[in-house]
């Protein structure tokens, strides 16, 4: 099942049975009953409030009151301090599910703490990664066009409240100690944002960096890529940083990435970042401090020892979450979900005619 969104490419692989049109209430129970005629045992729901249509995402409630059979929810974002239709979405949707799905402790602590949810209806299972080797990243520069340059990298699409002006600033600092230094941010616009206003915000990012000195030292790679391309930027990667202003995040795909490349990471600490770079896996620094950054570059830069240290210690970390490990977690979860059977009738919460 595709969720698809407007203006969105329609082709899909063969497996895709059913396309829900985000914007179009009715296709969600349409597809519900499809699904509930199909035979399927369990379904699997990734949540995230941007993706679903409605008001905050209500849509999705239309669509899990009409299934007859279980379903896990994974949740990509709870927020601290939610909307009430945000707060009332996520709350029925964790309600009417077999179990919910949470990437870290930090998550589940917030859902228990801010949303009354039971601690035993969640389950903590890591974002996860691909199974990638530790690579000396000079290996691998060559092959990107990079010689032996250092080399500090950011990947994900590309838009606002991501940090990358606290990072182009801290550059100056950067290639000052080290002239062949470069800041390589990989990954296309959002869409969204590209739908919206085009490539400005790429340009104003080019600009700012024009503007300090900077523009040869920090590149766009401006397109989607292959798991192959991603895979040789991670390793070609002396340090790679999240420098998110926004501290409540509950986690970052980017970020657990890189810990299954073995980077050394900079990261401002948000929720995720704290969890996952503690006890000396990477290096923590202010939000929007472009100081804090310069000094963590360079020292990381600087010593090569450090930078292996921090990064075997992440690469350790993260073996619980590659992508076979992850999957067995949720192969159990289903598994589990299914035997247990189908739920009680739903029924719809008194405020959820406000969704």
């Amino acid at each position: 099942m595709a969720l698809h969104a407007p203006e969105g490419p329609d082709s899909y692989p063969a497996e895709v049975r059913h396309r829900i049109r985000s914007d179009v209430r009715g296709d969600y129970i349409a597809t519900a009953r499809a699904l509930n005629a199909s035979g399927v045992e369990v379904v699997s729901i990734q949540h995230e409030y941007g993706i679903w249509g409605g008001e905050a995402g209500s849509y999705v409630l239309d669509f899990v009151r009409e299934l007859r059979m279980p379903f896990v929810a994974t949740l990509h974002t709870v927020l601290r301090n939610p909307k009430f239709v945000q707060r009332s979405v996520l709350a029925e949707l964790v309600d009417a599910s077999a179990a919910s799905v949470v990437m870290s402790t930090a998550a589940a602590s917030l859902l228990t703490r801010a949303y009354n949810v039971d601690p035993a209806r969640l389950e903590i299972v890591p974002h996860g990664v691909p199974p990638l080797p530790l690579v000396a990243p000079d290996l691998v520069k060559p092959r990107l066009g990079l010689d032996r340059d250092p080399v500090i990298l950011s990947f994900g699409l590309l838009g606002p409240g991501k940090g990358y002006e606290s990072a182009i600033e801290a550059m100056p600092a950067v290639v000052a100690e080290f002239p062949t230094a470069r800041y390589m941010v990989l990954g296309a616009t959002h869409p969204d944002l590209l739908r919206r206003e085009g490539e400005a915000y790429r340009r104003r990012l080019e600009d700012l960096a024009g503007t300090i000195g900077v523009a040869g030292h920090v590149c766009f790679v401006d397109r989607f890529v292959d798991k192959d391309e991603l895979n040789a930027w991670l390793e070609a990667a002396d340090v790679f940083v999240t420098p998110y202003p926004n501290l409540d995040q509950i986690v970052s795909g980017t970020l657990s990435y890189a810990m299954g490349a073995g980077k050394a990471i900079v990261s401002t600490p948000y929720a995720y970042a704290a969890e996952m770079l503690g006890d000396g896996r990477g290096r923590l620094v202010e939000p929007g401090s472009p100081a804090a950054l310069a000094d963590a570059f360079i020292e990381l830069l600087r010593d090569g020892d450090l930078r292996a240290k921090l990064g075997r210690r992440a690469y350790r970390h993260s073996r619980s979450m590659l992508w076979p490990e992850v999957g067995s977690r949720y192969r159990a979860i289903f598994a589990r979900v299914a035997a247990a059977g189908a739920p009680a009738a739903r029924v719809r919460p008194v405020w959820a005619a406000r969704v």
